[in-house]
């Protein structure tokens, strides 16, 4: 069966996730964290994609990206896999596959998801009980984003931008957000959205994805067979 196809315009962000094979960790010490953001950072700006939010959990990685140009996502997930791979082998004495698959991915409605997407990414530690807050865990965004640290791989989003004036007026309405949890019912369909690899928005936002790529830019209903034609104006709010 062939490969579903990524969603994938430019401009448009994209909520990346890419799990270790068989859920192994694929970081061991601080100094893989550390190899993975610096070779992140250099496959995005090669490759024309701005990172707005990141986390890197044992045995994946959540990603918040803009592509200025089409194909700038795949490309930076192909390069940046090859090269941390060769590292972890090569420093752990090992040879294979580090990843499962291909990485997952959906697109972002900007003005209705986006900073939700941010909140889910940055708050994976604390839901998998690893620290209280997220300010506690090194290897996320969210102390660039919500203290104002410097961080070289976050690149502001214009939702996020529009926060404030100030560098303190954003990072303290970025935190007024958190004061807010995310629903079950919001996270769930994050996910779906991600293992589906559709496009996460309202139905206008689904619309224009699907008049400009001629692609099902909607969730496949539970049990519809991959690939099978459906009326495409079945949407979700």
């Amino acid at each position: 069966m062939p490969r579903q196809r990524r969603l994938d315009l430019p401009g448009v962000p994209q909520h990346v996730i890419q799990r270790g094979n068989n859920r192994q960790p694929c970081f061991l010490r601080e100094q893989d964290y550390r190899c993975y953001l610096r070779q992140l950072d250099e496959a995005a700006l090669a490759q024309g994609c701005r990172l707005h939010a990141y986390v890197l959990m044992t045995n994946h990685v959540h990603l918040l990206m803009t592509p200025e140009v089409a194909g700038a996502v795949a490309r930076t997930m192909q390069s940046l896999g090859r090269r941390y791979v060769g590292y972890f082998n090569a420093t752990y004495r090992r040879s294979g596959t580090l990843w499962e698959g291909r990485y997952k991915s959906c697109l972002v409605d900007s003005e209705r998801y986006l900073l939700t997407c941010y909140r889910y990414i940055e708050l994976n530690p604390v839901r998998a009980a690893m620290v209280e807050t997220p300010g506690d865990y090194a290897w996320s965004s969210y102390r660039a984003n919500a203290q104002g640290r410097a961080d070289r791989l976050v690149y502001p989003h214009d939702e996020y931008a529009q926060l404030g004036t100030t560098v303190d007026e954003r990072c303290a309405a970025y935190r007024a957000l958190f004061l807010e949890a995310i629903g079950e019912d919001r996270m769930s369909e994050i996910r779906a959205y991600v293992q589906q690899q559709r496009a996460l928005g309202t139905s206008r936002f689904q619309a224009a994805i699907e008049a400009e790529l001629q692609r099902v830019a909607t969730l496949r209903p539970r049990g519809w067979p991959p690939g099978k034609p459906r009326d495409s104006t079945l949407r979700h709010e």
